[in-house]
């Protein structure tokens, strides 16, 4: 059901807001349904809050979702596309990829509904009944959030309207803002919310925005622009010292094993610097929108390989439901995670082994053909995918069917295992509990390595570099994992955030600010490599938003589509 259905709307853009309150029992930005708001209601105590909380509502459409995960990896150099699912033109780069997919109009809807709550929030706080202070650091979250949804749709369809102001009714004034107004108004907020969120590593009220939540953002904004037509002299520089301002002021310390950052009884841990905040509440875990998701956190789906239907093997909660969306590249397994002596990622990152929970004797395997018939007590491995080559003779030595590398196929591959949730209440339940890291202490490093890097400064490059090195090897390993200021070169940092933040919605993102994608996805995603071009360096403008702009003495919308599409 359409929450338009359950829920009155706030008056902010035709905005149906989930209003949140916080839970005494846990340290999270809750969501109470209000219905019958007066016009004055957010100049209240009560109704200031919760206008404030509603902003964050918009992140749950993006992030930990199927339609955030195809915008940022879909159609990259480490992941190509599974069995099943639609949507993939956003792999293909074909002419699935239009104006009228629901996915880019959905997006572009529920970030400019969040941007326009944050807009009634900053321009109605002097008429709120709270303190002086409690709405310079609400005012702050507002920019920090308007700054982050607008650094989204920048980054995905380049300059878009601008609007700084509230907007109260529907309107076809409607302009693109150049990609130097854009950068300017998104460095202008988060320039001005850093000073009143507060400096300190996770926010009293945990999940709201923080200090080092917003340099972090502000660091990748100055990343990007530093690629960019708009770069300046010394954009590099900001983006390191802000890196480095959230990597040593604030107390975050990477945990000592890779695989600890994804438990899922861990989330609120050293590592994170900002969170997306889901529950097993279906009605807290909707967004504003069109329903385009069932809510929670629902990535645990679209990583998984067809394990259900093995021998041995039926669907259950801890092995997951598996949608087959995302296989990944073997670019990806062979060159990234090419060392797995040293490296423990490859073995933390993807699931390699299932044991038996549906037993039996006489069984056919499915893909292995070196043995004729299998049996499986509870408990026995049924599969094992080593991640190298086997010969025959040696998957025959083995009771269990061995998935070897050229056996790989759209349904049976290496699994993601970052976002498995084995909270949910049943085997078929979709929405998951989990949280969604945005920013964590490894991605931050690494920026400020890369900012180091380019400001020709290799020796803090390294440094911030062997931290996240250091801390994937495996022990006795992990000196082996230190790399050499000699060594260090720009080729360093694509790999290294491809292996560390594999699955975790940055990889479109990254190569696209470098000016990578077209390049990479030519050499290593063959299912895109004769479609892709620079023109999908941008997605196509919804077509909603072109038909509801006014129209110049030609009938020409005058908000124009991007180029190509």
């Amino acid at each position: 059901m359409k929450l338009n259905n359950i829920i009155k709307p706030i008056k902010i853009f035709g905005v149906v807001a989930l209003l949140l309150t916080t839970q005494s029992c846990k340290d999270l930005l809750d969501e109470e349904v209000i219905s019958g708001i007066g016009n004055n209601y957010m100049n209240t105590p009560k109704g200031f809050e919760d206008a404030v909380k509603s902003a964050y509502s918009s992140l749950r459409y993006y992030y930990g979702t199927q339609q955030g995960l195809t915008l940022t990896e879909y159609g990259t150099d480490i992941y190509a596309t599974g069995a099943d699912g639609g949507y993939k033109g956003f792999h293909f780069y074909d002419t699935q990829l239009q104006p009228t997919v629901d996915y880019l109009i959905n997006t572009w809807d529920e970030l400019y509904r969040g941007i326009n709550t944050c807009n009634a929030v900053i321009e109605r706080a002097p008429a709120a009944s709270v303190s002086d202070a409690i709405k310079k650091l609400r005012v702050a979250e507002a920019k920090f959030l308007r700054a982050h949804y607008y650094y989204i749709l920048h980054q995905q369809f380049g300059g878009v309207d601008l609007r700084l102001t509230e907007t109260l009714a529907p309107t076809k004034d409607t302009k693109r803002a150049t990609d130097a107004e854009m950068y300017a108004a998104i460095i202008k907020d988060l320039n001005e919310a850093i000073p009143d969120l507060e400096a300190k590593a996770q926010s009293s009220d945990y999940g709201r925005a923080t200090k080092p939540a917003a340099e972090t953002l502000l660091a990748k904004v100055y990343l990007a622009k530093a690629y960019s037509a708009s770069k300046a002299s010394d954009d590099f520089a900001k983006a390191a010292a802000l890196c480095k301002t959230v990597t040593t002021a604030y107390g975050f310390k990477l945990l000592d094993d890779f695989a600890s950052v994804f438990d899922e009884n861990n989330q609120v841990n050293s590592e994170v610097v900002f969170a997306v905040q889901y529950t097993s509440d279906p009605l807290t875990n909707l967004t504003n929108n069109t329903g385009a998701t069932n809510g929670g956190n629902n990535l645990h789906l679209f990583f998984g390989m067809q394990y259900d239907v093995q021998p041995g093997m039926k669907r259950d909660v801890f092995y997951g439901r598996p949608f087959k969306r995302l296989r990944p590249t073997s670019y990806l397994l062979n060159t990234l995670f090419a060392d797995r002596v040293n490296d423990s990622r490859y073995k933390k990152t993807f699931r390699d082994t299932w044991l038996s929970n549906n037993p039996g004797s006489n069984l056919n395997p499915s893909f292995d053909d070196s043995k004729t018939k299998l049996n499986f007590a509870a408990g026995d491995t049924a599969i094992f995918i080593p991640g190298v080559e086997w010969t025959k003779a040696q998957r025959a030595a083995k009771k269990y069917q061995v998935l070897v590398p050229s056996m790989y196929n759209e349904a049976l591959f290496p699994t993601l295992q970052k976002f498995f949730d084995t909270k949910r209440p049943d085997l078929t339940y979709e929405a998951g509990s989990r949280d969604y890291f945005v920013f964590r202490l490894a991605d931050v490093l690494l920026m400020q390595a890369e900012a180091y890097l380019q400001s020709g400064n290799k020796a803090e490059a390294v440094a911030a570099f062997n931290q996240v090195r250091y801390r994937a090897g495996w022990p006795g390993k992990k000196d082996a994992m230190l790399i050499k200021e000699a060594d260090m070169n720009f080729e360093q940092i694509i790999e290294e955030r491809g292996r560390e933040l594999a699955g975790e919605q940055t990889r479109w993102l990254d190569l696209k600010r470098w000016g990578l994608l077209v390049e990479r996805v030519k050499l290593y995603n063959p299912q895109a490599a004769t479609n892709i071009k620079p023109i999908h360096n941008l997605r196509p403008i919804p077509q909603t938003q072109i038909d509801r702009s006014a129209k110049n003495a030609e009938g020409v919308s005058v908000f124009g589509q991007n180029t190509g599409y």
